[in-house]
């Protein structure tokens, strides 16, 4: 009796741990490349069939709520695009997460690493020295690994900030050996770029400079405009809110069962087929509990207010998973609502003190410099004392210069001189 409890408990586990390994990249999938993301599970099985769910009209899914409702977001037109998303940035980039670049199980889980800690422009804004101290290594090791990326395409991915990024462009750049050094100095001194005017070689290197991408990422930020959303949040006729998968867009698993189900071949594959069918319910299991954690802690938001702190750590802990692999999840997912169509990473930021997130704080960064006297850049000083007035926070000037690398907003100095050119 004990032998058949054993026996039944190791049958159990290897069928979660199939049902697992099958989730994983059906959860990290976009809506719309979900088909893609299962095709290596049943090209081989002759048991399964897919109905794909493209075959409906999307706007008749869409709750009416969601579509009458007065909308003070202009994004919301993106609800009724239909043109399927391209390979998102994560699918680009996870194909070359292999030799010979990253050749062993270290370098791999430092890439891997790297890639989830990347932001919406590209730039590599993770935590180096807490993912060391986890994985025991020197910082010096992660650093020889992340600079791989300059071999990896989109080329200038993981950079730290925009000079970097354009090192690592110029090493697949078409530049001359005698235009290289001075292209390196005007990267590393984009400030005093003018200075530059009267040296040899400058008007190739203003030609190259002019090739490189900027941000590294911004072919994949604009076709994310066209993009189908997992989830729909509205107030039903009870004014109460509502959380729906947007699941007849999923598409559906058709199992054959006329096979001989005592031939060991068709056994094996009818039990791949329903560890497929299980994963792709836990994945819908999953993104409808980040809807509730959402709604849960950004109500304010779905009734006009603004994005409240919340990390996603706090999402982690509720899930027993690492952050990472919950930034993986939410990447490429979207939620409709009737303020438009938003990324669930937007609902995601670090606080600055109980009541204010440091979303809150970047949006009025780029209003501010929008703003400014092209005449007279505001200094990351003044930037500072205007946040710090508006949000009654108390901050730091390396604070600003971090915000404004991650936005691409150049310093003051390099502003005055951009505007100048334009």
């Amino acid at each position: 009796m004990a032998a058949l409890r054993q026996n039944q408990s190791v049958e159990n586990k290897h069928k979660l741990s199939n049902t697992l390994r099958n989730w994983l990249p059906i959860l990290h999938s976009s809506l719309s490349d979900l088909g893609e993301a299962m095709s290596p599970f049943i090209d081989a099985n002759p048991v399964v069939e897919v109905k794909s769910g493209y075959e409906e009209n999307f706007e008749k899914k869409i709750p009416r709520k969601i579509i009458s409702g007065q909308v003070s977001n202009s994004r919301t037109e993106q609800i009724e695009a239909l043109t399927i998303q391209k390979r998102s940035l994560y699918d680009v980039l996870d194909e070359q997460l292999e030799a010979p670049l990253f050749p062993t199980p270290i370098s791999q889980s430092i890439a891997s690493f790297v890639v989830a800690n990347l932001d919406e422009n590209g730039y590599y804004e993770g935590d180096s020295e807490a993912f060391c101290k986890i994985k025991n290594i020197d910082i010096s090791e992660f650093e020889k690994v992340r600079l791989r990326f300059s071999h990896v395409e989109p080329i200038g991915v993981a950079a730290k900030d925009l000079a970097e990024s354009f090192v690592f462009q110029l090493e697949s750049s078409d530049i001359s050996e005698e235009a290289y050094p001075l292209c390196v100095e005007v990267i590393n001194n984009m400030e005093d770029i003018h200075s530059y005017s009267r040296k040899e070689h400058f008007s190739e290197v203003m030609r190259v400079l002019g090739t490189f991408k900027n941000p590294p990422a911004i072919e994949y930020q604009e076709d994310s405009a066209q993009i189908i959303p997992d989830l729909m949040i509205f107030f039903n006729d009870d004014e109460a809110i509502e959380v729906k998968l947007n699941d007849a867009y999923y598409p559906t698993i058709l199992i054959d069962t006329s096979y001989a189900v005592e031939h060991e071949f068709i056994s094996q594959k009818i039990k791949e087929a329903k560890s497929l069918v299980d994963a792709l319910d836990m994945r819908k299991a999953t993104l409808y509990k980040v809807g509730l954690m959402i709604v849960e802690y950004q109500y304010e938001f779905f009734t006009g207010g603004a994005i409240m702190p919340l990390t996603l750590k706090t999402l982690a802990d509720e899930f027993g998973h690492n952050p990472s692999t919950i930034s993986r999840a939410i990447a490429n997912k979207y939620i409709a609502c009737n303020r438009g169509v938003f990324a669930m990473k937007e609902f995601f930021t670090t606080a600055i003190d109980e009541d204010v997130s440091n979303a809150a704080i970047k949006e009025f960064l780029v209003t501010i410099v929008k703003r400014e006297n092209h005449n007279k850049p505001l200094s990351d000083m003044k930037l500072l004392d205007m946040i710090q007035e508006k949000f009654k926070v108390t901050m730091v000037r390396r604070t600003i210069a971090k915000y404004r690398k991650q936005l691409n907003i150049a310093g003051s100095s390099e502003r005055k001189k951009l505007y100048y050119l334009h």
